[in-house]
């Protein structure tokens, strides 16, 4: 689709769907879902190999969200390229609902690994391109950390053991928008230098403006050159980007919009979903 403008408007929807869905639920984790919209935007709508109609296909891409509470960008992305009925966003963490807190693999279609526990979707993603490369099989795996999730160990043990195997085919983005639920990550456990400790263990890095469509296609592009070495993006993004009250607030970390909230946010994106 490499059409900028598509790709926004299509991002905008996505948006739309995560204040109302969480609004519906009145819990949720908006502000970490909307810091990711781009870049899960381009991977569905441009990048990855999938096939809504078939979300089992043995070719497909791969797909984790590693910082999994951010469900709802997710849920949003894979209703809008029709994996399931959009009606379906509205029973988010509703009671014998598909659509759980956290992402649920047998449950939801286009799910490929339950998630919620942080820094294992991480480590499941790097054993999807071992199991690639064992099969010599063309598929690739994309994976989204958060930048608060980093802090667990077990993120350090998979970003050892993917360098140590080559996986050439596994691509991280690390969503850095420098905040998480009790605040600046600089303040709860500091990550940095985050570039320079990927780079140790053995990474091809980009650093990237995770809101910028060209940057992140330049990434990907790059990562499927680089040989040998497993790819981790480092994009800067926003914390509630899209809905000027959320932006840069860590309060919006795990807090439902209010009705005002809603009709502001909604206003703001342009209308109701």
């Amino acid at each position: 689709m490499r059409d900028h403008n598509e790709l926004k408007k299509v991002a905008n929807s996505i948006r739309k769907n995560i204040v109302q869905m969480i609004h519906e639920a009145k819990s949720g984790h908006p502000g970490g879902s909307l810091s990711a919209v781009e870049i899960l935007t381009a991977l569905y709508f441009d990048e990855m190999n999938i096939d809504p109609q078939n979300p089992k296909k043995e070719d497909r891409d791969r797909f984790v969200l590693s910082k999994g509470h951010a469900a709802p960008v997710l849920y949003s992305v894979l209703a809008e390229k029709g994996y399931f009925p959009k009606e379906e966003l509205l029973k988010l963490r509703k009671i014998g609902a598909m659509l759980q807190g956290h992402p649920d693999m047998k449950g939801t279609p286009g799910v490929e690994m339950s998630t919620g526990s942080l820094g294992q979707g991480f480590s499941a993603a790097c054993g999807m391109a071992m199991a690639s490369k064992m099969d010599n099989a063309p598929w690739r795996v994309y994976v989204l950390l958060g930048d608060g999730e980093v802090q667990e160990g077990i993120v350090w043990e998979a970003a050892m053991s993917a360098v140590h195997y080559k996986l050439d085919n596994l691509v991280a983005f690390l969503d850095y928008n420098g905040l998480q639920i009790d605040g600046k990550n600089e303040d709860v456990m500091n990550i940095n230098p985050i570039v320079d400790k990927f780079k140790a263990f053995g990474w091809n890095v980009i650093e990237i403006d995770g809101h910028d469509y060209d940057q992140i296609f330049a990434a990907l592009d790059s990562a499927k050159e680089t040989v040998g070495q497993p790819t981790m993006v480092i994009a800067k993004t926003v914390k509630g980007k899209g809905i000027s009250f959320m932006e840069n607030e860590a309060g919006w970390h795990g807090t439902a919009p209010s009705d005002e909230d809603l009709a502001n946010a909604l206003k703001e994106l342009g209308g109701e979903m």
